[in-house]
């Protein structure tokens, strides 16, 4: 078995399958776009393990605590791993993280965005160690994000070769 996927064993997470879109909604673009050595991955929020969008919903700092924002970063960080998967088919492929925008759907005077991501940071350095998984990183609030998700990220690795 490939390493970061015994590691992700060995921690009980389980990645979760792609997303399907609330009825009506059309999501007209790849979750990942590999490109050269590059792979792009679109924005990504909190799954469950069946894929559906994970609860709860809202604006950390009124809705959700900072720890419950934590934890949908976290929840984020293996849907992305998740469509890394199917699209790169190992995750050991990934060779560097590269950068993290992340954005939380934050209430007015909320002020603590860079403690939410961090449940995102923390998974990635966990299962990469501190060479493959250190990134550049922004986190920032947001009025609103789609389907009232706490957080939503996206990101760039740095990708072996097939």
């Amino acid at each position: 078995m490939a390493r970061i996927e015994s590691r992700l064993g060995e921690l009980g997470l389980v990645l979760p399958p792609q997303m399907t879109p609330p009825k009506g909604v059309v999501l007209p673009f790849r979750f990942v776009h590999v490109v050269g050595g590059r792979a792009v991955v679109s924005g990504h929020g909190p799954q469950r393990p069946d894929g559906a969008i994970a609860t709860p919903l809202g604006k950390v700092g009124a809705d959700l605590t900072e720890e419950q924002g934590y934890a949908a970063a976290r929840l984020t960080g293996l849907s992305i791993l998740g469509s890394l998967k199917r699209a790169l088919g190992d995750l050991d492929r990934i060779r560097a993280w590269v950068r993290v925008f992340g954005m939380v759907n934050s209430a007015p005077g909320f002020m603590r965005q860079p403690n939410v991501i961090n449940g995102f940071s923390d998974l990635i350095l966990e299962l990469f160690g501190p060479d493959v998984g250190a990134h550049a990183r922004s986190a920032v609030g947001m009025a609103e994000l789609p389907f009232g998700i706490p957080v939503e990220i996206e990101a760039e690795v740095e990708i072996e070769g097939r």
